[in-house]
């Protein structure tokens, strides 16, 4: 048993995890089974004692299904996990799975994301019309605001700074408000990865690693391009969730670094 225990491979040990795991969920649903048929029984005894007969159909549905259970759980007892040499053939397929199954994953995000673009460009079609009547609006009053300069006395300077920092709290104002927004949309539309994702898959890639959102990994991208912009580039770990960041890198907003592909940094388009 101990030459056996250490010939085990990485595939052995994955296979008996879910061999494992398939026994504690049979475990639990006899649990629940066992808890409704003592509800039935409590109920039963409630109503006058009465004994069960043959034409009590829930209790005799909840039995075979408990038996069919039992024999699930013991089949699974039985068999043993087929081993997969690993050559040089079948680490290819499993590469080749891999792959395929995150080229479909990509897919789905694709046209997930093409059809949420689809309404934020009719939302911003929409913002757009707003601003241009804003910006019509404010040039009139601009217009208004030059005519009144020319009328009026010049203002002290007193009065000059407390306009300035009026100003300067509604900037502020309207880019907490801005950030909001952009908060807000991420979270919409950018939901934490673990609500969508596999987990059981996560654990096995990233067992120890916290994913980031989407509304994470730009603040981060933000304020290293502003606190130093000489080396904006960050270092992708595995709280990164790569679908996220190869979103970020196919539309332009995120580049990676020439010369080490594993750092990238948010396209300066302020500059």
């Amino acid at each position: 048993m101990a030459r056996s225990q250490q010939n085990l491979t990485p595939d052995d040990i994955q296979d008996k995890e879910y061999v494992v795991d398939r026994k504690d969920k049979i475990i639990e649903e006899c649990e629940e089974l066992w808890k409704q048929m003592e509800k039935c029984q409590q109920e039963i005894t409630l109503a006058g004692g009465e004994r069960l007969n043959s034409s009590d159909t829930q209790l005799t549905l909840l039995m075979m299904r408990l038996k069919s259970l039992t024999a699930e759980y013991n089949q699974w007892l039985e068999r043993t996990p087929d081993i997969i040499p690993l050559n040089l053939e079948n680490l290819v397929k499993l590469g080749k799975g891999e792959l395929q199954k995150l080229d479909h994953d990509l897919k789905l995000l694709l046209s997930m994301i093409q059809s949420k673009n689809q309404k934020l460009q009719e939302d911003l079609r929409r913002e757009q019309g707003w601003l241009d009547e804003q910006e019509e609006l404010v040039a009139s009053l601009s217009e208004i605001c030059k005519e009144l300069k020319k009328q009026v006395i010049p203002v002290s300077e007193k009065r000059t700074l407390l306009e300035l920092k009026t100003k300067m709290t509604k900037i502020r104002r309207h880019r907490e408000k801005l950030l909001t927004s952009l908060g807000e949309v991420l979270d919409k539309h950018f939901p934490f990865p673990e609500e969508n994702g596999n987990k059981k898959r996560k654990r096995e890639c990233q067992p120890n690693a916290r994913l980031m959102t989407m509304h994470e990994i730009l603040e981060i991208l933000i304020n290293s391009l502003l606190h130093s912009p000489h080396d904006p580039y960050v270092k992708i770990n595995d709280s990164f969730w790569p679908p996220y960041i190869e979103l970020l890198l196919r539309s332009g907003i995120a580049l990676r670094h020439q010369d080490d592909p594993s750092q990238i940094r948010l396209e300066a388009f302020h500059q």
